[in-house]
């Protein structure tokens, strides 16, 4: 007979949950106690730590350095473990001060420095105290944040500014940091740079030498936010993230991959700022309200401020041939600033190869171009570290550095030179030679004759903007430090960029110094912009480097927004179909056009999305341009005798 096993019969899980709950005692069912009845576990983070320092060769100090107006700036002080008499080289930042003194955890100086790395090379092997301040408003420091805040003033009502708040820092640091010998100096790139040259306004006595690298300096005329009137568009993510938030917690988001694409759904700067609620903050408000150049932009230029300053401290301006950022700042301080120097021994300038900031990186190379050498190692070995130590150490040797020293491109060689622009070691002055453009896309140095066809013609349609990179311009890729130096063979296949070439050269074409424009050009609309861009046409193959075969680079470039022709403060339109002179800088070459080469010149009406696009119609801003007033032009440049068109190129003859 089978065995039966005997089961208990199956009874609902909730069933039974509701029966144990019955059956459970009244106290097992109250509430939980309140929190506190039981004492916590003890943590095991303590309330403070105190970081070892065991194994360091610097003490970290950080100091609220109070101003004058009693606002605290928050400072750290890196000391080299056993320093005495050292001097104590400054960096004022809105960048974070403690990311730049915390870029890893290491015991040692130069790895903890960020931004700033390479330079350790100068800092620590030179036994610098190194400084790095949070400005006013930014990061960990007390008061109001305001976008290159200008001097006390028409611009400023409040009694502080960016010299006052470094004066009152050298004070507080020599009178608080005992290693010190009561030496400083100050140094700094981009918007780290314009802050030295603040510093040379009423300056503190113990301040001994400055070094403004890539300075921002007149964001309207050619740095920053402007460019001859054209905008700047692809720094609204900067304004964005710089003053949305004290500690730039709030980024800029992106929509499309490509660059091009989004600032072309957008329509006009405006229409994108306002989509992105830009007009929150308060310099993209400032910017709307000045689109020209008036009292605004005046009054902050910091080439015009130190213009009208006494130079008492020493000051080297770094500047790079290929800023893609503020590459008209360095060089106007130096025209500001030079004629004060009677003794040739305060102001001193270096011109290197570089992209911007990129003096403290390697600089063997730039894109596709190759230098030889580390021309960035160079230049802090040989130039900064030198002129450092001479005002900043006692007893420390003359640096013997020239009042220039620029890198000559093409050659790739240093000169030093004299004076800026000066044509060689000796002195030479350049000469201004026009370099013609002619009928059927010829270059020559030759005037044009009668006869020859009087313009090149071509359309400019606002909704094919002419791209200043080959697309797709991918916001997050290394390309825009070095677009400045991108291949422009893209464009010369365009049919609205003319183009005009030289003979193959027979012998090398040296210049040095600001080729200036000098555009005869019509167009069918009321407005209207211009880029013209000066361009070294390498030879068919090139031994060595293949890839730089038919290579097209840009020696310099830049864009007028028509609008401004006659008044930089009082925009105008233009006459349709009249042709008109435009006359404008390009940004400083020290550069030979090998023999074997050619010269390019390129001409065209837009550069997106770096520049708004003008909509080729006279509106009162071009920030509210609505999408109506965006249409087509026929434009023309115009090469015929009497009405010529021409690069005043700065040329040096060969002796």
């Amino acid at each position: 007979m089978p065995i039966t096993t005997l089961r208990p019969p199956r009874v609902p899980i909730a069933a039974a949950l509701l029966a144990l709950l019955v059956v459970l005692p009244a106290a097992a069912q109250k509430s939980p106690p309140p929190a506190g009845t039981y004492p916590d576990y003890p943590s095991e983070i303590p309330a403070r730590v105190v970081e070892p320092t065991f194994g360091f060769d610097h003490e970290r100090r950080e100091a609220m350095i109070p101003m004058r107006d009693g606002v605290r700036l928050h400072t750290v002080i890196l000391v080299p473990k056993g320093a005495a008499g050292a001097p104590m080289l400054l960096t004022r930042t809105p960048y974070e001060a403690d990311k730049l003194t915390r870029r890893s955890p290491s015991a040692h100086l130069g790895p903890t420095l960020f931004g700033y790395d390479n330079v350790t090379d100068v800092i620590v092997e030179g036994g610098y105290i190194r400084v790095v301040q949070d400005v006013r408003g930014k990061y960990r420091s007390e008061g109001d944040y305001v976008m290159n805040r200008p001097l006390s003033g028409p611009q400023n009502p409040t009694p502080v500014d960016h010299a006052t708040d470094t004066y009152d820092t050298i004070d507080w640091l020599v009178k608080n940091v005992p290693e010190s010998n009561g030496r400083v100096g100050i140094l700094g790139i981009s918007y780290d740079g314009f802050l030295p040259l603040m510093a040379l306004v009423r300056p503190h006595p113990a301040l001994k030498v400055a070094v403004p690298m890539n300075p921002m300096v007149d964001g309207w005329m050619g740095d920053d936010w402007f460019h001859h009137g054209a905008f700047r568009q692809t720094m609204m993510p900067y304004i964005w993230d710089q003053e949305a938030t004290r500690e730039n917690e709030s980024k800029w988001y992106t929509t499309h991959f490509d660059e091009y694409e989004a600032y072309l759904a957008a329509g006009s700067a405006g229409e994108l700022g306002r989509r992105r609620g830009l007009e929150q903050v308060g310099f993209w408000r400032k910017i709307l309200a000045h689109p020209a150049y008036d009292a605004f932009w005046r009054d902050q230029a910091v080439d015009r401020v130190l213009a009208a300053e006494p130079l008492t401290v020493p000051v080297m301006i770094v500047h790079s041939l290929f800023d893609q950022e503020d590459i008209y700042g360095a060089l106007a301080v130096y025209r500001a600033i030079e004629p004060k120097d009677a003794g040739n021994d305060r102001v001193f300038l270096v011109l290197g190869p570089w992209c911007h900031g990129q003096a403290i990186r390697d600089g063997g190379s730039l894109g596709a171009i190759r230098f030889d050498a580390d021309t960035a190692l160079a230049f802090r070995r040989d130039v900064l570290r030198p002129f450092l130590d001479q005002y900043l150490k006692e007893g420390a040797p003359a640096a013997g550095i020239a009042p220039v020293t620029a890198f000559e491109t093409g050659t790739n060689a240093w000169r030093r030179l004299a004076a800026w622009p000066s044509g060689c070691e000796g002195g030479c002055k350049p000469q201004a030679t026009p370099l013609y453009l002619r009928a059927g896309g010829r270059l020559a140095f030759e005037a044009p004759a009668a006869g020859e066809a009087e313009f090149e013609e071509y359309v400019s349609d606002p909704a094919r903007p002419v791209p200043y990179r080959a697309r797709p311009i991918d916001a997050t890729s290394d390309g825009w430090s070095r677009w400045l130096v991108d291949d422009q063979r893209a464009a010369s296949g365009r049919t609205d960029v003319v183009t005009f070439v030289s003979e193959v050269l027979e012998r090398p074409v040296k210049i040095a110094g600001a080729p200036l424009v000098h555009l005869v050009a019509s167009t069918s609309g009321t407005d209207s912009d211009w880029v013209v861009k000066l361009i070294d046409l390498h030879p068919d193959e090139v031994a060595g480097q293949p890839e730089l075969g038919g290579y097209q680079l840009m020696i310099a470039a830049d864009i007028f927004r028509g609008r401004y022709r006659e008044s930089f403060e009082n925009p105008k339109a233009l006459e349709p179909g009249a042709a008109l002179d435009y006359r404008f800088e390009l940004p400083a070459a020290h550069h030979v056009f090998r023999r074997g080469h050619r010269i390019l010149v390129q001409v065209q009406s837009s550069w997106f999305p770096l520049y708004d696009r003008n909509p080729q119609t006279f509106v009162p801003s071009i920030f509210f341009a609505q999408p109506g007033d965006y249409r087509k032009a026929v434009q023309r440049v115009w090469h015929a005798n009497g009405r010529a068109s021409f690069l005043e190129l700065p040329l040096v003859k060969a002796p």
